[in-house]
């Protein structure tokens, strides 16, 4: 009785530090939104597709939203440079990339596609506060 108290104790020790390990990353799993800065390892690591990870960056103050869109499911994961207004550095990044400007945009932006038809990159310029918005959208 006793060494099988010692097992299942010993059992209930490691379940309690996995799900202490875990934990942070379920609730990243099903979480509705997030904002982060690229200091925030663990969410930038999730959340941040590649192709916004290795984009240049043209402000020294940016930051990084995540949200997830119920009902037409979209994905949306942005970078948001303040005090930028110049998107050059981006567009021949995206081309270089693969991506291609494209004429119609379903929002007041300039939209890019690549391979992937689920997904589109859109570069808005924001007025309030000044910002360039880069936004990679999958839609599911």
């Amino acid at each position: 009785m006793r060494k099988s108290l010692q097992v299942l104790s010993g059992a209930l020790l490691i379940a309690a530090i996995a799900l202490c390990f875990a934990w942070p990353y379920v609730t990243m799993e099903f979480a509705g939104s997030a904002h982060y800065t690229e200091q925030d390892k663990r969410e930038y690591a999730f959340y941040t597709p590649d192709v916004l990870k290795n984009m240049p960056r043209v402000s020294l103050h940016y930051d990084f939203d995540f949200v997830n869109i119920t009902g037409p499911a979209s994905l949306v994961h942005a970078i948001r440079y303040y005090d930028a207004v110049d998107s050059g550095k981006i567009n021949a990044y995206l081309e270089s990339m693969g991506y291609n400007k494209q004429d119609n945009c379903h929002i007041q932006a300039v939209c890019w596609r690549g391979n992937d038809p689920q997904e589109i990159i859109t570069i808005s310029e924001l007025d309030s506060p000044k910002a360039l918005l880069v936004s990679v959208i999958y839609n599911y």
